[in-house]
């Protein structure tokens, strides 16, 4: 693991995630967990990393926002994409701890990967769809529409809860 925070911060009982923004932590819990028994663990391990002087991450550029960085060889529309994300699109998804990663565009389709608190929330579709959608085919006439990229490991979560959910609904 290239943080000690998270390293520290996963130590406490009930941590399921950890997310680190440009100027946030999201922490996410178990469901069974209580917050109220888990926040003095939290702010003590945030409070002791902070005071001991390392650094977040060993490597900063894991923080940098690389996957919306303007390359030589890309087109006009993803250029236009990419300053929007930046610029308008990251810094509202950051205000409520989460982020967005972009992840291509292609016949008119714009993939995006969902993080921290925004992954999985229930307004993701709607923030998805009525705000990332929206703005972008509203400043990018070539922009048809936005898809949401799960990650391998999101996928079998996702498979793994559906046949939880599955097998609660036989009871």
């Amino acid at each position: 693991m290239k943080s000690p925070l998270a390293k520290q911060l996963f130590q406490i009982d009930g941590i399921a995630g950890v997310f680190f923004g440009p100027d946030f932590i999201t922490i996410s819990k178990d469901p069974v967990s209580e917050w109220q028994l888990m926040k003095p663990d939290i702010y003590a391990a945030i409070m002791d990393h902070f005071s001991s002087g390392q650094p977040i991450v060993f490597d900063a550029d894991d923080l940098a926002a690389s996957d919306t960085a303007i390359l030589p060889d890309d087109s006009e529309e993803v250029q236009m994409i990419k300053e929007l994300l930046d610029t308008r699109i990251r810094p509202a998804i950051q205000e409520d701890g989460g982020d967005i990663e972009y992840c291509g565009f292609e016949n008119g389709i714009v993939k995006l990967k969902l993080k921290g608190s925004c992954r999985g929330c229930d307004s993701s579709v709607i923030t998805l769809k009525n705000g990332i959608e929206n703005m972008l085919m509203h400043y990018i006439p070539e922009v048809e529409g936005v898809e949401q990229v799960i990650g391998e490991d999101e996928a079998v979560a996702l498979q793994e809860f559906e046949k939880l959910e599955k097998r609660l609904g036989e009871k």
